[in-house]
């Protein structure tokens, strides 16, 4: 942190970083992005052009001996998760990094344990929890709105990847840790355990890969896609305000085509609560047949970011990271982000969900 209180950001990867991260930090009173690597240092230097980041080092390990970086945000794939995370974090530096938080549970424990080690600010980016109308949700599921949970339900349906002729990248391979499970399945079990307090306890799945093969980028030649583009799990919750013998459902495509959807509700005795795309909460009473709005605000948005709900919650998250990390120096926390111990219980659901499709058997999560 300089003299007058600034944080200093680094980010790994130019993907989502570009179109999401860096316009939130930017907008941020009392944050300055300064470096960015890439694993192609091509694109970190076309980044840093383009939004005026003075160091584009070659390698990512950079980053880490430089003073005038606090914040690490880590926005690559997850194969490589576990290894910067806890050089970041042995180098002194807090760490924000993607989801899903590894490639199995064992390096989720790792990555857990370093952490908690450490003391060091130590988040997971599951920005849609800072969403007004999913913290709002959350609430009046703990005011018992809905009285004890009986069932959730997430729907996410996308055509991101319906097109054939989209181009192999590392979403398509198994080994970088690509596929749908992973990354939008990690979102959808972190709001069902964060909504309702529960955790998943049993989870059955059916992961499928409808696109087999995509065009190497650079040959055009066909590749073997070894990732799921859609992924259906049933899961029983535990603990928390879920009733004995809760039960989830999440459905979650990006090879559907027509308007894209996702939507998240929780019932119970005396009612239900949706959660869209839109960032709009509705209502239903049990008896009811139609759903009520509940007013509330939208997340802001900063300039330069597309307009949807994963722009919205970062650039409140990201407000929330500065001034914790302003007020508190690296051991800071922000209230409601997931922690690393979150994201080890959501990688043992998303281990089992995977030993239940090659089974094709419920299986029990483990602690």
């Amino acid at each position: 942190m300089t003299r007058d209180n600034t944080i200093g950001v680094a980010i790994i990867g130019a993907g989502f970083a570009r179109t999401t991260q860096i316009p939130a930090f930017r907008a941020c009173p009392g944050a300055r992005v300064v470096a960015i690597a890439s694993r192609r240092p091509e694109s970190a230097a076309s980044v840093a052009r383009e939004f005026d980041i003075p160091h584009a080092p070659g390698d990512w390990r950079e980053l880490l001996a430089r003073d005038d970086v606090d914040l690490l945000s880590i926005v690559t794939p997850p194969v490589t998760h576990a290894e910067m995370t806890l050089a970041a974090l042995a180098a002194g530096k807090a760490v924000l990094c993607e989801k899903p938080t590894a490639m199995n549970f064992e390096e989720a424990a790792r990555m857990r344990d370093a952490a908690e080690r450490a003391g060091l600010f130590a988040h997971i980016d599951h920005e849609l929890r800072f969403l007004p109308a999913r913290q709002r949700m959350r609430q009046l599921i703990a005011d018992g709105e809905v009285g004890e949970v009986w069932h959730a339900r997430v729907h996410f349906r996308a055509g991101s990847r319906a097109d054939a002729g989209r181009a192999w990248d590392w979403w398509s391979d198994d080994a970088q840790g690509g596929g749908v499970l992973g990354a939008i399945g990690s979102h959808a079990v972190d709001s069902l355990h964060w909504l309702t307090g529960a955790r998943t306890i049993q989870v059955s799945c059916t992961l499928a890969t409808h696109v087999p093969e995509r065009p190497e980028e650079k040959s055009g030649q066909p590749k073997r896609v070894t990732t799921d583009d859609e992924a259906t799990l049933l899961l029983r919750l535990g603990g928390g305000r879920a009733a004995e013998g809760a039960t989830a459902a999440v459905s979650a495509s990006v090879v559907e085509s027509g308007e894209s959807m996702h939507v998240t509700e929780v019932f119970g005795p005396r009612g239900g609560l949706r959660t869209d795309t839109t960032g709009a909460l509705f209502r239903a009473d049990a008896a009811g047949h139609e759903w009520r709005r509940v007013e509330v605000d939208l997340a802001p948005l900063a300039p330069g970011m597309n307009d949807n709900e994963w722009s919205r919650g970062f650039t409140e998250f990201a407000r929330r990271i500065v001034e914790a990390l302003r007020r508190e120096g690296r051991q800071a926390r922000v209230a409601d982000a997931a922690t690393f111990e979150d994201g080890y219980h959501i990688q043992r659901v998303l281990d089992a969900a995977r030993d239940a499709h090659e089974s094709g058997c419920r299986v029990t999560v483990a602690d």
